[in-house]
């Protein structure tokens, strides 16, 4: 009997050692022990497995609301708090697609298993429990990345270094689970192609096109914590075009109080052309850096289609009155993830949700919006997306529209619908459906093959002339040579796009040059100087310091009829204030900026 008592203390210890290691509740930055253990200098070795090297073929990174054949979740928690998000993670997202549970080992499995169980969640379908290393919930950061051989070919994962030396087990996940999703996996592990990136901090449109702070590059810069080779800019978008197919990659100044500096904690892309992002009140917190960034991108890049980013703004909710700035939790609405017809967002308090759920429901007509109270893990810079990561389908139909604006009768006698459709085993059909009225059946027309050499289009069709006034609703659908039928939007009929049928409307000019408010201010990044023009004018910007001196001429030419931005670096200045001056003809305007 006393031998019998020994060993259930000793197996009652293990289990409880073992849960200890495993479940850490490590934050989405390092911990105190993490920064001492940084300070030593003192890591496990990284041993990657997979190819070392590029895939042998042009690859397209997935965008993020494309059709998923998993998701994964890593289940690392403690409390009852954190288990809870995840256990309404995999509530939801298993309706949509199966749910892989990474586990670091057998007791945390067993554990996950029963503590949903206990929840009400049906495992016994569309839900995989897999034994994998790993430190922290954070899978977002760490997990693999999805793109496709040739567009729509063969599904490839690409595996980063990550940034986060203190946690070797999640550096090798991805290792194990592309073994067992039977999906070929590539790392940026071996010089000069050693890149150092992390998950949050990477947004794709699926076209070509991706999104991060400048975190990547201070990253690889000289000096850097990872001991990987030093990278120019040049080289680090050279590697993201070989494994990841990008051929434009933006990058934007860090936010002040976002320490993680990860994008996904204020912006979210919805298409190939709509961004949405975190709105604070004036003046409050990263609002003006995160405004400024955006107007950079306004400013200097088109979306694939040749044409402006579409802006969304979302508030970002305070924590009991306070904000980032006045020590307030980081709570966002953007850090959401896309499972195939439903979208998961973090909620926090009634009062502020109703309005981030009414947002994305006209964001994305059609989706099943999914709030997800995250207040128990907010405060360690992460919600939804950042514990989550997509694996799509290994045969998607990609199917690119950009929705039509609004059209005038007077110019068009048809609505011309331009697309890019395509499948491994090619396209059967193209269909457009579209009504307006609908409660009323949806009409059809086709969308026939017709490509441009110098487009990304390779199907078009027309909607037939509705009546002035009239809204049209309408969605595509596309089969492939194999059987398979996909509809973009994803969750059309329920969910579609629209456009409005309108009459000619000249509105009069009024000749006036101004200079809106310059922000951030104070500033201490990239700054953005607004300017308005009625018509086509000549004049400059010029930047003095208190003494009246010249001390840049920022811009001198003619300014473009409408809304326009000029930048400068506030970085590159010594702190003080200074006065920014428009000068068009007889009009003048002065405006001060503190740079600290």
């Amino acid at each position: 009997m006393k031998q019998l008592f020994t060993l259930s203390l000793l197996i009652l210890f293990s289990w409880s050692k073992l849960l200890s290691q495993a479940e850490q509740d490590l934050p989405r930055g390092y911990s105190p022990a993490e920064k001492a253990q940084l300070l030593s200098k003192k890591f496990e070795p990284f041993f990657p497995e997979g190819f070392s090297g590029p895939p042998p073929v042009p690859v397209r990174a997935m965008g993020e609301w494309e059709e998923l054949q998993a998701l994964l979740i890593s289940w690392q928690a403690s409390d009852n708090s954190r288990r809870d998000i995840l256990t309404e993670i995999v509530r939801a997202a298993r309706q949509e697609c199966k749910v892989v549970v990474c586990c670091d080992n057998q007791f945390v499995l067993t554990s996950a298993q029963n503590y949903l169980v206990s929840k009400n969640v049906d495992i016994s379908s569309n839900v995989e429990f897999l034994l994998v290393p790993n430190n922290s919930i954070w899978i977002r950061d760490y997990g693999p990345n999805c793109v496709y051989a040739n567009g729509t070919d063969s599904l490839f994962f690409i595996d980063w270094r990550y940034n986060r030396l203190t946690r070797p087990k999640d550096d090798t996940l991805s290792n194990t689970v592309a073994k067992h999703l039977n999906i070929p996996l590539f790392t940026t592990s071996s010089a000069p192609a050693d890149l150092v990136h992390t998950g949050g901090n990477f947004m794709s449109d699926g076209w070509g096109t991706a999104f991060s702070s400048s975190l990547i590059l201070n990253e690889n810069a000289p000096g850097n914590l990872y001991g990987v080779s030093v990278k120019t800019e040049s080289q680090i978008n050279g590697i993201m075009q070989e494994y990841m197919g990008i051929n434009k990659y933006i990058k934007m100044a860090p936010l002040p109080y976002d320490l993680i500096h990860h994008i996904d904690m204020h912006m979210k892309l919805l298409d190939e052309e709509t961004i949405l992002v975190g709105k604070y009140p004036d003046g409050v917190a990263d609002g003006p850096q995160i405004e400024a960034n955006i107007q950079y991108v306004l400013s200097n890049f088109k979306s694939v289609f040749g044409t402006p980013y579409r802006i969304i703004r979302i508030p970002m909710p305070p924590d009991n009155g306070f904000y980032p700035d006045s020590d307030g939790d980081y709570r966002t609405y953007a850090n959401a993830v896309f499972v195939n017809k439903t979208v998961l967002v973090p909620f926090y308090e009634e009062r502020f949700d109703t309005t981030a759920q009414r947002i994305w429901e006209e964001c994305l007509p059609g989706y099943n919006i999914v709030g997800i109270n995250s207040n128990a893990i907010i405060s360690s810079f992460g919600a939804i997306h950042c514990i989550t990561k997509e694996v799509g389908v290994s045969d998607p139909v990609h199917i690119v529209h950009q929705k039509l604006p609004c059209l005038d009768n007077a110019q068009y006698l048809e609505y011309p619908v331009w697309a890019h459709i395509s499948h491994r085993s090619g396209i059967a059909s193209a269909k457009i459906y579209f009504t307006t009225d609908l409660s009323q059946p949806w009409q059809m027309v086709d969308l026939p093959y017709y490509p441009l050499d110098d487009t990304i289009w390779n199907y078009h069709g027309f909607i037939p002339q509705q009546s002035a006034g009239s809204t049209v609703y309408y969605y595509i659908e596309a089969t492939a040579n194999n059987g398979k039928t996909i509809t973009r939007p994803l969750v059309a009929p329920q969910g579609y796009w629209q456009f409005c049928v309108t009459e000619s409307v000249n509105a009069p000019e009024i000749p006036t040059v101004e200079l809106a408010s310059v922000y951030p201010n104070p500033a201490s990044a990239i700054t953005v100087i607004p300017v308005h023009a009625s018509t086509s004018t000549p004049g400059q910007i010029n930047l003095y310091n208190t003494l009246g001196q010249l001390v840049q001429q920022i811009f001198a030419g003619t300014f473009s009829a409408g809304n326009t931005n000029y930048f400068i670096d506030a970085s590159g200045f010594p702190t003080g204030t200074y006065l920014v001056e428009l000068r068009s003809g007889n009009q003048a305007s002065v405006q001060k900026l503190i740079i600290r």
